[in-house]
């Protein structure tokens, strides 16, 4: 997915929001902010991925201010809110509705996580992940189909706070096939790493755990490792949680086996998928 007019401003207040994270000296935040707006102002084009410009982004920040991870504070009371969410609503799903439709279910837990959101604030986070949930496009059916015929699962996972909502997921998945449960190698934004999931005591829970080998938001296949380049290709079945990797995958030939899962919140993402602002997504492409 391309660069549409309205990606700049958004990239602009992701520059400022990490130089801020980043430092509280000044001058380094300035500097910071100085040299990746310059970035953004080269590389802005429609024929650009904002994953791409987001990633140099983030490494100009990291760089000047000598910080290697800005948003771990965010990310730390993100997993903190996270936890205490899923606990209630995993517990909420299993009086209402304990059998039925399990897939549905813990599809719906998944995407309900991809409301965490570093531009908002938790109150409004606590709202959208306690609200009903209902896909604007709904493809568990397919979802369900060829998980059947499939040998090995790709899922490709988003933010910190999602990996308690994804493991019921992964867990059902891991009945029917290989599943490999795909983070970043080291911080970049609020996205889920190896050190978060071996920190949140859960690694042995996911089973395979393996990066994309770049710390980008979402993938940038250019700087992508061998190794998950590889396993990418090979998966029967690519399960991509977030924006992030909708924008990455959806330019490519899918001979239908990604699987998207996400909330569009933001509107080229919205107008791609052809929902409203702000609407949940499942589907097989």
């Amino acid at each position: 997915m391309k660069l549409a007019p309205g990606c700049y401003e958004c990239l602009r207040r992701l520059i400022h929001q990490a130089a801020e994270l980043a430092t509280d000296d000044v001058s380094l935040r300035q500097r910071a902010i100085s040299q990746a707006m310059k970035t953004l102002d080269d590389e802005f084009s429609c024929g650009q991925l904002s994953l791409g410009i987001a990633a140099k982004i983030h490494r100009i920040v990291r760089e000047v201010t000598h910080n290697p991870d800005p948003y771990r504070r965010m990310k730390k009371r993100e997993m903190a809110l996270a936890r205490e969410l899923y606990a209630e609503l995993s517990f909420r799903a299993k009086r209402s509705n304990p059998c039925r439709d399990e897939l549905r279910g813990c599809l719906q837990l998944a995407a309900a996580a991809n409301a965490l959101d570093f531009f908002k604030d938790p109150g409004s986070i606590r709202d959208d992940i306690r609200g009903p949930l209902r896909f604007a496009l709904d493809g568990s059916e397919q979802l369900e189909a060829k998980l059947k015929g499939a040998s090995t699962v790709l899922y490709l996972a988003d933010n910190a706070g999602e990996l308690y909502f994804d493991l019921p997921l992964v867990k059902l998945m891991k009945r029917l096939a290989q599943v490999t449960y795909v983070v970043k190698p080291s911080p970049v934004q609020n996205d889920l790493t190896l050190n978060d999931v071996k920190m949140s005591g859960l690694q042995s829970e996911f089973g395979r755990v393996t990066s994309t080998g770049v710390a980008s938001p979402g993938v940038v296949f250019s700087l992508a490792s061998a190794r998950f380049k590889r396993e990418f290709e090979s998966a029967d079945l690519v399960f991509a949680k977030g924006m992030g990797h909708y924008e990455a995958l959806s330019g490519l030939s899918s001979e239908g086996r990604f699987f998207y899962c996400l909330r569009a919140k933001c509107q080229p993402v919205a107008d791609s998928l052809g929902v409203p602002m702000n609407s949940y997504v499942a589907i097989l492409r």
